[in-house]
């Protein structure tokens, strides 16, 4: 199971931690004023089944919002990008959604998914030449958030990208600027990109999507106290924390927290923490963007706007960019 950003499709968004990094960015996170947590610890093998099962829920339209814009619109989406280019893929995980793009495709030079989880993205790899054997698949490990080198032998027409699941939402507005700029630079001069970035809508909408009726997602944030436990010692009751997410309208994103039921003193390898009632551990940001706010961010990193694709009810959008040549 590759590493995903909370609530975004699998995407991975950093390498895998060892615990002294973990330790670290725990004690880290809980001595400052706000306490908070790194969403990227969320995925241990019981949280990344539980992120499956929050992708199914009635509630969490993302997935299956995109899929539906990738499905009757991919022809479209295909049509912008250069047709002998190679497509990189950023963060690729599961290859269900470049599918959408590649059986428009056919000339495409090669197809270079990058990933962090090596094991995942051979295995990915591997079925995807499986089922389209004509298809050059060169996979690269890799930290996408950080600068890394494509292959250089591909042919064809230079690069594309395509960062779908919107998980550029999982970063603070700067860094997504910084990040849009990186993927420019990596792509080269004149390149194209497609993005996949949540709206801002209904706040009841946005909440009910990270607070489902089941329960799924206080479980999965809940999970992370229970991981903390096990692999840092730490001495968190479950039962005294509970799950909120909330839409911060002035940041325009859900912002998840968990709740101190009561004053407790928790801690984490021998260091003591202490919580008042009501106090809360940020675990996790989600930005929403209007379309001409997406635009304006992309435009900050070098990117112009081309066309947008939204489903009917305007959730969700897919964005087309282009690199100055």
């Amino acid at each position: 199971m590759t590493i995903k950003p909370v609530f975004e499709d699998a995407t991975p968004l950093t390498r895998l931690p060892d615990d002294r990094d973990f330790l670290a960015d725990v004690i880290a996170g809980l001595g400052k004023p706000q306490k908070q947590l790194a969403a990227k610890y969320f995925y241990d093998a019981a949280g990344s089944d539980l992120f499956e099962a929050i992708t199914r829920l009635p509630e969490y339209y993302p997935t299956r919002t995109e899929l539906g814009i990738l499905d009757a619109r991919g022809a479209e989406i295909a049509a912008v990008l250069p047709p002998r280019a190679s497509l990189v893929e950023f963060g690729s995980g599961s290859t269900v959604k470049v599918r959408r793009l590649l059986r428009h495709m056919p000339a495409l030079a090669a197809y270079v998914p990058v990933d962090v989880s090596e094991s995942f993205l051979r295995s990915e790899a591997e079925t995807l030449r499986a089922d389209l054997p004509t298809l050059r698949v060169e996979p690269v490990a890799a930290d996408f958030t950080q600068p890394f080198t494509l292959p250089a032998d591909l042919g064809g027409d230079g690069f594309a990208g395509f960062f779908p699941g919107s998980t550029i939402g999982n970063f603070e507005p700067p860094e997504a600027a910084r990040l849009l700029a990186q993927f420019g630079q990596e792509l080269g001069a004149g390149a194209s990109l497609i993005v996949g970035v949540d709206l801002v809508k209904d706040p009841a909408v946005l909440e009910a999507a990270y607070d489902d009726a089941a329960g799924i997602t206080a479980a999965f944030n809940l999970n992370l106290l229970t991981r903390i436990n096990r692999e840092l010692a730490g001495t968190f009751e479950r039962a005294h924390f509970r799950h909120r997410a909330l839409f911060n309208a002035a940041a325009s994103r859900i912002e998840m927290h968990l709740v101190s039921t009561r004053a407790q003193t928790v801690t984490v390898g021998g260091r003591a923490f202490a919580f008042a009632e009501g106090e809360t551990i940020h675990t996790e940001n989600s930005y929403k963007y209007t379309i001409d706010g997406f635009r304006r961010l992309a435009a900050e990193a070098g990117w112009s706007a081309g066309t947008v694709w939204t489903d009917p009810e305007a959730l969700f959008s897919v964005h087309a960019l282009t690199r100055a040549g």
